[in-house]
């Protein structure tokens, strides 16, 4: 008997022995803190990233901006200086003009040598010189003749003229000032009277 409770007390530590000790419960709260602070870096590394593009590319668009402009004062500059350069070339073409109209005007009616012929002849070659001008500048004259038709988009009709032929309905009868094309664009309209048939 002594022998058994001996057994049992033997046998009950080796019971205890066999009983798994628990675990330590895991420690959530120590995980949270390593993610997150992990997450807020890369967040923040990110963050840097995107603002570090976005300066690079608004120093850019500042850059172009500057650069466009840098090149639209240029360009306005060098039409006005090309403009300016036309316009002083379309008139040094009447120069001479001129100094032929100022030898005209020159003239003293009082001497003898001068006649009226001299004049006319001075004033026609004045006219030559100015009309030869006016080509070489690309000017062109509207110069309708009588009977053409009458255009709106040339000429101005100052005078109605009226006209017993059907034929002549809206015809130029008269010219009284030719008018002048430069280029496309019409600079003056002749001034003509129009028939009417009535």
């Amino acid at each position: 008997m002594t022998k058994g409770h001996q057994v049992e007390e033997e046998s009950s530590p080796s019971t205890e022995a066999m009983e798994p000790e628990p675990a330590p419960a895991p420690d959530a709260g120590s995980a949270e803190p390593q993610g997150g602070a992990v997450a807020e870096e890369d967040l923040a590394g990110e963050t840097g990233h995107l603002q570090s593009e976005f300066d690079a590319l608004n120093d850019r668009h500042l850059r172009l901006a500057a650069e466009f402009t840098n090149f639209r004062r240029r360009a306005e500059h060098e039409m006005t200086e090309a403009w300016g350069r036309a316009q002083a070339d379309f008139l040094r073409r009447f120069l001479d003009v001129l100094d032929d109209l100022q030898r005209v005007s020159a003239l003293d009616p009082s001497d003898e040598a001068v006649s009226l012929q001299t004049v006319v002849d001075g004033i026609d070659l004045v006219e030559r010189k100015f009309t030869r001008a006016l080509e070489e500048a690309s000017v062109e004259g509207v110069d309708p003749s009588p009977g053409d038709p009458f255009d709106p988009a040339t000429m101005e009709a100052v005078m109605l003229v009226v006209s017993s032929s059907p034929e002549d309905d809206d015809t130029v009868d008269q010219v009284f000032q030719k008018g002048y094309r430069f280029r496309s664009h019409l600079v003056r309209a002749a001034r003509v009277s129009v028939r009417k048939n009535e």
